[in-house]
């Protein structure tokens, strides 16, 4: 398969610069797996009616942690980084522009930190120690000074206010483990109202984690899809959450992921010998693309995503690449709103 074949034009007008308010409000495209006619215009908040009694959605509980940083050279020259992992001074992370960074090189983040960069690791990866004002530790200083990790299609020309208010709308109500350096953002449509009104219905709701890193959002730079190999990323599939889907499994409810990341821990946690999930922690580099969909799951929430991603590969691996693509045309025919603060998609059995 071409990478090239998984392209779609997009109007800017379509990417969506901010969230709609409230969240559950966000349009809703709804498909099916098994019925290709079927297309009907909701909202998210009416996801209770596409559901039943006995259904679980199955969400990613995984927390953003703001660790993205502004800052300028010794020349006055603006810079950004964005931390992917970091143990006491020492991190790695992506710095933008990286042209012309060198070893030694010293630079001034937030107006409060020093960042000195030790290696390039290739593309604009580097190695760094992260001086935080004496008396204070780094990580505590990236929660007070550090910014939402938005896409760098959303990070330009934001105002303060808008700055102060992402560290809250990049992240999901379910978050409660820190660890991703990006938002699981299906989960951003979730209100406290919307999971009242699942409840009511009879519609459980179970958590995994997976800690979004690199390896969701980096983009496919090779031509032949087989050729894409997945950065690795921590995953945590609960005991009781695997025998909780057994069981709706077991009394003919049917399990409904809340996006991709979610999607891919139990991809990864399926045994197709036995049928069964096999709880547990690691890390998982799964592709799921055509030729390889998913074999557990029933149906999905996910957001629209970026051409030739490994986020709309996975979705094709579902609908196929032909439907998917048709799919994505009358959503921006009808306006629908692109990307991580965009509209939604509900792909039903």
């Amino acid at each position: 398969m071409r990478i090239e074949d998984f392209s779609y034009d997009l109007p800017p007008d379509r990417i969506a610069e901010n969230p709609v308010e409230p969240r559950d409000t966000s349009r809703m495209l709804v498909c099916s797996r098994s019925d290709p006619g079927l297309l009907i215009h909701a909202r998210v908040l009416d996801l209770p009616c596409f559901l039943r009694s006995g259904d679980v959605l199955v969400c990613n509980d995984t927390k953003v942690r703001p660790w993205r940083l502004l800052g300028r050279r010794s020349s006055g020259g603006r810079v950004e980084c964005l931390i992917l992992r970091l143990e006491g001074e020492i991190g790695e992370g992506f710095l933008r522009p990286s042209r012309r960074l060198r070893e030694g090189e010293v630079l001034w983040m937030e107006d409060r930190l020093e960042l000195e960069i030790l290696a390039s690791l290739g593309r604009g990866r580097h190695r760094f120690r992260l001086r935080p004002p004496p008396g204070l530790e780094a990580e505590t200083c990236l929660e007070v000074l550090g910014r939402a990790p938005l896409p760098p299609y959303l990070s330009k020309d934001r105002g303060e206010e808008d700055v102060e208010r992402d560290r809250d709308r990049y992240q999901t109500i379910f978050a409660k483990r820190p660890g991703a350096v990006a938002a699981p953002t299906a989960g951003l449509h979730f209100t406290e109202r919307l999971c009242r009104k699942l409840a009511e219905a009879g519609i459980d709701r179970l958590s995994v984690t997976l800690h979004v890193g690199e390896g969701t959002f980096e983009p496919i730079l090779v031509d032949r899809v087989e050729d894409h190999r997945m950065h690795a990323e921590e995953y945590d599939l609960p005991e009781e959450t695997a025998r909780r889907l057994h069981e709706v499994r077991s009394a003919g409810g049917r399990v409904f992921c809340v996006g991709t990341t979610s999607a891919r821990v139990l991809e990864t946690c399926f045994d197709p010998s036995t049928k069964r999930l096999r709880p547990g922690r690691g890390t998982t580099d799964l592709f799921l693309r055509p030729g390889r969909p998913p074999r557990f799951l029933d149906g999905m929430l996910t957001n629209f995503h970026l051409p030739k991603s490994s986020l709309l590969l996975l979705l094709a691996s579902i609908l196929g690449r032909e439907r998917l693509l048709s799919l994505y045309c009358v959503a921006i025919d009808k306006g629908y709103r692109f990307y991580s603060f965009g509209d939604a998609m509900l792909i039903l059995p």
